[in-house]
Parts: structure tokens; sequence; C-alpha cells
């Protein structure tokens, strides 16, 4: 338990610096990366807007690679504003940029960014927004394109069901950071179905960190799931996913990882990886702005057909500790959904 005290401790002092940085960046306006070359007249700066930090953060990572390739092909200027962990305090930061006038557009990603940006662009209406992971229409400054995460989570489900199968389990477990509106009303129902599609008899225990960084308190609480039953849990909690793992790891569960690739987190554990494809998003739609396409107002959903939300199967460590059944049924209900046998809408 010391191990996990520590743990609690040094991720206390991270939260605390990470909103003091936010709070120095804030006047300063944040951490910069330029491309190659000044700003050209048609696109200007772009700003990437991220609601966190991008240390440990793989999707907001991408997010900024993405974004800053479209950069580099239009010799374009990009900068990378980071808000802290402290959500109270993202308005005020994207309040910031946008006043600041130096943006032609901002880049953000979080399902929480469009009403945060819809209250920015009453008071800047001639600021532009692209948001990823978020959904809002009509606002004439403000595009949107979010993820089919019902997909993204019933591919999940679906591998923790049968893994739990082979655990001689019924429950799967389901850990986040907070809640949400997506968190409740998508992933969770998605995340059961793609279970309960393996053995209608499955159920799922669903808890709640309180934060995206505590490794310890998720360790408690995902021993306290798998003694309940849970034989294979997704974490979709930020820093606080390792706690997850480590439990896992020690009692002989398994763990689906969401949003990136994670196998190579604790091979032979982490039995699945549902993710999207953030980098080439952020790269595509940046690169529309910048050719003068996107349609601001509009909002758009992209899935596994379009290749924006894709499950791992070729990674050396999903195949190494997944048997071929599994990794053949996980395949051929992929495969309907790609083709159109088996639709997901939200």
């Amino acid at each position: 338990m010391k191990y996990w005290k520590d743990i609690r401790k040094a991720a206390a002092v991270c939260a605390v610096c990470a909103v003091c940085a936010g709070s120095v960046m804030l006047f300063s306006c944040g951490k910069t990366k330029r491309t190659a070359g000044a700003a050209n007249a048609a696109g200007g700066t772009v700003g990437v807007f991220v609601p966190g930090v991008m240390a440990g953060s793989a999707t907001y990572e991408m997010l900024a690679q993405g974004v800053e390739r479209a950069g580099k092909e239009k010799n374009v200027q990009v900068k990378v504003v980071e808000a802290g962990y402290n959500q109270a305090e993202w308005e005020t930061f994207l309040t910031s940029m946008a006043a600041s006038g130096s943006y032609s557009l901002i880049v953000s990603s979080n399902p929480s960014l469009p009403a945060i940006a819809e209250s920015v662009s009453a008071k800047f209406p001639k600021q532009k927004f692209l948001l990823l992971d978020g959904s809002l229409t009509g606002n004439p400054a403000i595009y949107s394109v979010r993820y089919n995460q019902t997909e993204q989570a019933y591919m999940a489900g679906y591998i923790a069901a049968l893994e739990a199968q082979e655990l001689d389990g019924t429950k799967v477990g389901l850990m986040a950071g907070q809640e949400y509106p997506v968190m409740n009303e998508i992933i969770l129902p998605g995340y059961i179905r793609g279970a309960q599609a393996v053995d209608p008899s499955f159920t799922a225990d669903f808890r709640v960190i309180g934060n995206w960084f505590d490794a310890g308190k998720a360790a408690d609480i995902a021993w306290d799931m798998i003694a309940n039953g849970a034989k294979a849990i997704l974490c979709v909690a930020g820093g606080a996913n390792e706690g997850v793992v480590q439990a896992a790891y020690e009692s002989g569960a398994k763990v689906v990882w969401f949003d990136t690739n994670g196998y190579a987190v604790r091979p032979g554990t982490v039995v699945g990886s549902s993710i999207i494809r953030q980098d080439k998003l952020a790269y595509e739609k940046t690169l529309l702005f910048l050719e003068g396409s996107l349609p601001f107002g509009a909002a758009d959903i992209v899935g596994v057909a379009d290749g924006y939300v894709d499950f791992v199967e070729d990674d050396p460590d999903y195949i190494a500790a997944v048997s071929q059944t599994i990794r053949e049924k996980q395949a051929d209900m992929i495969a309907r959904i790609r083709n159109g046998s088996l639709v997901l809408q939200e």
C-alpha cells in the first residue's frame, strides 16, 4: 500500500504543477511549437488548445501532430496551449486565446469543448474553431466532428467479454476518470452492448475515480472490481490507467485500452486496443480549413468504415496474448462493422 500512497503523492504534486503551469501559460499564450516558415496570409496562425497536458496523453499528442503536419504542408505557424487538468479554468484559457486575435483557427478535442467554445464564440464571433471528439451544429464559427464511440465501445466490450469468458466470468468492468455525457450515454451503453453480444448474461461494473491521474486510487477500485467478479476491465482514465493495469496484472485479470494502442503498456495483460485515428482526422480537417473548405456550422460523425475508429489486430503483443479462437471471433465482428452488415448507430 505504501507504493500506491507514494503514487498518490506524486500524482497530486503533478496535478498542482500542471495547474500552476497552466496559469502561467494563460498570460504567455502557452507553449509554442513552430512549423517551418512564417504564417501565410490565407491561414494565419493555428492554435491547438489542449484541455489538459500533452505529456502522457497520446490523444492530445496526436491532435497536435496532425495539426502541425497540416501547418507544415501549408507553411503555417502552429502554437500549442496546454490548459491543465482544472476544467473550471478551460474557458478562461480559451477566452484568452480568442481575445488575443492571434489565431485564424483554434483546434481542440474533448466532448466538453463544444459548449465552452460556443460561450467564447458569443464574445468573439470572428474566431473560428475546429473541434474533434464533440458535436455542435448551427454556429457559423464552429465545425465539429466526433467519433462513433458506440462502435469503439462495442468493440472494446466484445473483446472484454470474450476474454472474461475464457476466465469463466460473466462480468466486465469499465473504469472512468470522470462521468460526462458521452461516457454515460454512449461509451458505457456501447460497451455493455458489445459484451452482451457475446453472451446476454454479461453485466458491467462501472466505477469512477474522480480525476484522470490518481493511479493509486484506480488500483484500489480495480482490486475491488476484480474481487467482485470483473475479469476484464476497460479503462478510460488517463494517467490513472496505470493503476488498473497493475491490479489486473497482479490478479490475473485483463485490461482493454481505449483511444490508443496500449498493448505495450503491459504485454499479456492488455488484451485489446479500441482506437481513434486522431492525428489523421486533425491533419485532414485542418488542411481543409487552410484550403478554405471546412464547413463551419456543420457537425459530422466518423467511424470504422471511414477509417477513423478501429481495433488494433496486427500488434504482435495482441497476437501473443489472445488465443486464435478469440482473435477470429473479434475479427469477424469488426469485419461486419466495416462492411455494414453490423450497424451501430449512436
